[in-house]
């Protein structure tokens, strides 16, 4: 520290009993800190979080679709796997919901960081983080011929609002912290790469530069995302940003190319009979951004941007590749020169358009060339890489097919269910061409305490947080208990209300209703003899029923637990009687029995999901115009025609409709939940039954964007004879899972 004159120290003491903040000379005049360049913020602080909470495996995917017990032994090569065929052990990829910054800092300091280290370090982080300040985070869902737009979830909506409603400031503090969790959590010779655009771009170049300092600077990428953008007034803005750092000098880097003059992008490898490899590639020509020729060759009319002349020459060559679909591709062998190294402007990977096969409708899908082009160049075959903002799954689905091991998580339930859907098609392809695949797991964030969820200003000393948590949370219980017309009550730490001679429990502000939760209000329960209970919450913990609630029946405690709507926080709504507390979906199946196999056809499934209103669509949408809104479980387009007169049509024809995807354990009780915690006075971890069990995914059925059909009843399974549980689980099109559990008897054993 500098040693200060009189006076200063007289201005220091002036400053701090008049309560003024200091000038800024005194921050590099008090402190040995002196960066040359550092972005400053509101609130800006260097602490970072080192919360651990344990990981709850609550669904394993090893085997994207058994059809019959062999099918289940295909990767014994790579893997130790039980009678089963399931994956005993080695590598288990990672999908994980919940908010990154508590992922990141329980994988930091947690027990998973032994098993990270022991695959070689994590080597590679990709993040394409919200950025968009514009952003909604909605979602179209496709309805037959028409959509629905999905609103985000009440825990996506308030975790976003916080990040952006406040500004850049808070969006940089939120990203400032992720990224020295990153930072900590790669390798010494890991790499990052951070997508953005212009909105902050030039704020995260310094925010990098401090979190990894500036010599381990790689490169900016400029990705022409388009070839033309209309602005009017402005020039057209169709390129994003993507720096990339090491975490020190020694990083991992293969060098990448691309060709002279007929560039081209990566599809797959294909081998001729003489035995050498050559990828396919589309045909383009270097400088033709806009423009190409159309022209008929060999019987095939298409647009090339390649010369007729070229084609001929490349055909003679023996270099053309035509298609089954009746397209014609470029040969390029790999033991031929590469071409030039890659540079930092992209304009060979393309946007995902309308027609692409890898097209999922998710608002900010990347294409998969892109993570590729990324994963090659700064990883190694069965290396570990990881996108803490996942989306819909880009990064897992490019590093299964490329061989790298990976975990990637998502705060929306509908990004994660969008990637397992992804992933288990990568799986089926690789299983397809007698590919080894690696099994991936659904994690949960278990025993969440409040407090890291409600949203306080961190700035406030600790008794002033205190009284913010308890004034934040007793507003929000009383706002609900409003909405759902119940009278508060007092002396109960579990209830907050009652209505109509049944107990009320409002869920956390912030977070999912959890396990630990639920058991807390059945112990009170009990404790009470209390004997009907409502549990009201914005979200529910993945995989929480119907285990709990059939402990809870079996206690002989009545448990229903209901959603609370979005539009609780809208008055009008409320005074208008408008806002509908639903119940959790539920499912019906039948299972059947022919010797020792077992069949499971799905009946029924009922939802009670509400999103607007029939009457307040009817007020709001404009002659001409429609609207789709969903209503007690029933998805409605209600329309006006020029005259003003409406019309209601119900698009949710069947039950089926709700079904996005559905899956099947035969053996539900067969792998127990265990969760890793440490203890308080010894510091050691420990292995502790959750008392409940992993949904094994052994066979499923689910829409994808080009196939909308769905399967009803599953595949004959062979069990071992005896008494099992065989549990079902239902994705609803909004990414909302419901578990059915049913009991069977096989072969008429005991």
């Amino acid at each position: 520290m500098a040693r200060l004159t009189d006076q200063e120290q007289q201005d220091v003491i002036r400053f701090l009993e008049a309560d003024k903040p200091l000038p800024d000379k005194y921050r590099f005049l008090l402190f040995e800190d002196k960066r040359e360049v550092e972005l400053v913020w509101n609130g800006k602080t260097g602490d970072v979080t080192n919360v651990v909470l344990p990981f709850q495996t609550i669904e394993q995917v090893d085997e994207p679709r058994a059809e019959k017990q062999e099918d289940a032994l295909l990767q014994l090569d790579l893997f130790s796997l039980d009678d089963r065929g399931r994956q005993l052990k080695g590598w288990t990829n990672k999908l994980i919901w919940g908010d990154n910054k508590l992922i990141l800092s329980s994988l930091n300091s947690g027990p998973l960081r032994q098993e990270i280290e022991a695959q070689g370090g994590l080597k590679l982080v990709y993040i394409d983080p919200p950025f968009d300040v514009g952003a909604d985070f909605s979602m179209d869902i496709e309805i037959g011929e028409d959509k629905l737009t999905k609103q985000p979830g009440i825990l996506e909506e308030i975790a976003y609002r916080d990040t952006w409603g406040k500004g850049a400031d808070s969006f940089l503090a939120m990203i400032y912290e992720r990224l020295f969790l990153m930072r900590d959590l790669l390798a010494s010779d890991g790499s990052i790469y951070l997508h953005c655009d212009w909105r902050l771009n030039s704020h995260l170049r310094i925010i990098l530069d401090e979190v990894f300092g500036p010599s381990n600077y790689q490169n900016e990428i400029i990705w022409q995302r388009t070839s033309a953008h209309s602005d009017p007034g402005h020039y057209g803005v169709n390129v994003d940003s993507i720096f990339y750092y090491s975490k020190s000098l020694e990083r991992t880097w293969n060098q990448q190319y691309c060709l002279h003059s007929d560039e081209y992008k990566m599809r797959f490898r294909n081998e001729d009979p003489d035995g050498r490899l050559w990828t396919d590639a589309d045909i383009t020509a270097k400088g033709l951004s806009g423009g190409g020729y159309t022209y008929e060759y060999k019987g095939i009319k298409s647009l090339w941007r390649c010369p007729l002349t070229t084609m001929e020459r490349l055909d003679a060559e023996g270099k053309l590749h035509f298609t089954r679909a009746g397209g014609i591709r470029l040969k390029r062998y790999l033991d031929e020169t590469p071409g030039v190294p890659l540079q930092t402007l992209w304009t060979d990977v393309f946007p995902v358009n309308s027609q692409a096969a890898e097209r999922l409708d998710y608002p900010t899908q990347k294409p998969q060339a892109l993570l590729d082009r990324i994963i090659e160049s700064s990883s190694n075959e069965g290396d570990l890489v990881a996108d803490f903002f996942c989306g819909s799954g880009t990064l897992a689905a490019s590093a299964e097919r490329l061989g790298r091991k990976w975990i990637v998580s998502d705060l929306g339930k509908f990004a994660v269910h969008t990637t397992r859907k992804r992933i288990i098609g990568v799986q089926r392809q690789l299983k397809a061409d007698g590919k080894d695949y690696r099994a991936f797991e659904i994690l949960n964030l278990g025993r969440y305490e409040r407090q890291h969820y409600v949203g306080i200003n961190p700035n406030l000393r600790e008794e002033e947080q205190r009284i913010q948590v308890e004034a934040r949370e007793r507003e929000f219980t009383d706002l609900i208990l409003r909405a759902y017309k119940a009278e508060p009550t007092t002396g109960s730490s579990a209830f907050n209300g009652r209505k109509s001679g049944r107990m009320v429990a409002v869920g956390p502000i912030n977070m999912p209703v959890t396990r630990l939760f639920v058991e807390e209000i059945i112990l009170e329960c009990r404790k009470q003899h209390i004997t009907k209970a409502d549990i009201l919450g914005f979200e529910f913990e993945m995989g929480l029923f119907p285990n709990v609630l059939d402990d809870a029946r079996s206690r002989g405690i009545d448990l229903s637990p209901k959603y609370i709507p979005a539009d609780v926080f809208d008055k009008r709504a409320i005074e208008k009687n408008q806002v509908v507390f639903h119940d959790v979906a539920y499912i019906e199946v039948k299972p059947y029995i022919v010797g020792n196999t077992v069949s499971v056809e799905l009946t029924d499934f009922s939802v009670f999901y509400s999103q607007d209103s029939v009457a307040s669509a009817e007020e709001t949408v404009k002659n001409k115009g429609s609207k789709v809104v969903v209503e007690r479980g029933q998805i409605i387009k209600v329309s006006k025609d020029k005259d003003g007169i409406v019309t209601r049509e119900v698009l949710t024809k069947e039950w089926t409709d709700w079904i996005d995807y559905w899956a099947v354990d035969f053996d539900f009780e067969n792998k127990s939940e265990i969760i890793r915690v440490q203890d308080v006075d010894t510091g050691e971890w420990e292995e502790k039954w959750t008392g409940d069990y992993i949904f094994e995914n052994e066979w499923q059925s689910f829409r994808t964007k080009r196939d909308r059909s769905l399967e009803l009843k599953s595949v004959f399974h062979e069990c071992l004879p005896g008494r099992r549980k065989v549990a079902v689980k239902v994705v609803d099109i909004f990414g909302n899972d419901t578990m059915a559990i049913v009991e069977v008897n096989v072969g008429g054993g005991k």
